[in-house]
């Protein structure tokens, strides 16, 4: 076991796509970007996607033997206790950090979030129709991180989640179509798709708020692109 199987196992290429949520929610919600609760909620929702990926791969475990047998759990690297605990403290760490934010009942819609990753882990090869709880958990997100800075989900924040509703549908249709096909694209799309989610919010931004922050989105897809180079995403 090495740290680089638990940060495969976790998607940390993926992580800047939910900085940039938050971002986007807490400007959407109050017009800036307070630095404190911007570091707290960043660290609180990266573990709630961090443990619903972990969680992922404990109950895919079956398929990814024979599909994806590199993986750090079917391959033997990773315990599936291990990764079951891992995923565990994760999430109550994330729990745990909405208690000390800004307003502690935004735990509630935090709850409700782990419930809905957890639904998604549990059943998203069972039904398409899970891919709307996967841009579900996207639009937690933007709930959580608005809550646990103002105590409610402005208007505007909501257009900002109901575009990354859009986005995470999009990504997973397009994986599930590379699945299906049983080998990749010849382009890595998934990954480029994941991380253009920093571009989406940075327009909802540019939008609503102002044009500069387009680059805050630019920054955080070049972050996420990069990261898929050592860590894959999907």
């Amino acid at each position: 076991m090495s740290a680089r199987d638990w940060l495969a196992l976790s998607r940390v290429s993926n992580l800047p796509t939910v900085w940039m949520n938050v971002l986007a929610a807490l400007v959407l919600a109050s017009g800036a970007l307070p630095l404190g609760p911007y570091l707290l909620l960043v660290v609180a929702l990266s573990a709630f996607y961090a443990a619903g990926m972990v969680w992922n791969d404990v109950m895919d475990r079956a398929l990814d033997a024979v599909a994806k047998p590199e993986r750090p759990i079917p391959s033997g690297r990773i315990s599936v206790d291990s990764a079951r605990a891992f995923g565990a403290g994760l999430f109550a760490l994330g729990l745990v950090l909405l208690l000390v934010a800004p307003h502690p009942s935004a735990v509630f819609p935090g709850l409700a979030l782990v419930a809905l990753i957890a639904v998604y882990d549990r059943y998203h090869k069972a039904s398409p129709l899970t891919v709307l709880a996967m841009a579900g958990c996207r639009v937690g997100v933007f709930v959580v991180s608005a809550w646990a800075l103002t105590g409610g989900v402005p208007a505007a924040v909501w257009v900002g989640a109901a575009a990354s509703f859009a986005h995470t549908s999009l990504v997973t249709v397009v994986a599930r179509a590379e699945n299906a096909r049983g080998n990749p694209f010849p382009f890595p799309a998934v990954p480029a798709f994941i991380a253009a989610m920093g571009i989406t919010d940075g327009l909802v931004l540019a939008f609503l708020r102002d044009p500069a922050w387009i680059l805050a989105g630019a920054v955080a897809a070049a972050f996420t692109w990069f990261g898929q180079r050592y860590v894959r995403g999907d």
